[in-house]
């Protein structure tokens, strides 16, 4: 590999790495337990609710609650893995698609060509 491939991939990984090293847990605050470094913000929004309304009830409730924080986790991963591979797949569909018009316009005799410009 050439230098400047290691050199970006030497900077890819510290770019990955040093913000989850170097990050910092946020202060506690009185009378509460310090706060996780990778806490979500569902959790930090529902402190903060319950700070200004005590007696707040939800509207909703959910229709499945997940066995454990592993599952929520892996629910969650699978949403994002099918969003991906659903955006994937229109993407490589477009870019297919836009080659084989390209493709289909070379192809074409200089007559049909010019056809095809007047209509439009």
């Amino acid at each position: 590999m050439k230098a400047r491939t290691w050199m970006i991939w030497v900077a890819i990984v510290l770019l990955t790495v040093l913000p989850l090293w170097l990050v910092s847990a946020p202060p506690a605050e009185p009378g509460a337990e310090a706060p996780s470094v990778f806490g979500g913000a569902d959790e930090r929004a529902q402190q903060a609710i319950g700070s200004i309304a005590p007696d707040y009830k939800p509207w909703f409730s959910p229709v499945v609650e997940p066995a454990s924080g592993e599952i929520a986790s892996l629910l969650f991963a699978l949403q994002a893995a099918l969003g991906a591979g659903v955006i994937g797949f229109w993407l490589g569909m477009s870019v297919t698609r836009e080659r084989a018009r390209r493709t289909a316009a070379q192809n074409q005799p200089p007559a049909a060509q010019h056809q095809d410009r007047r209509a439009d």
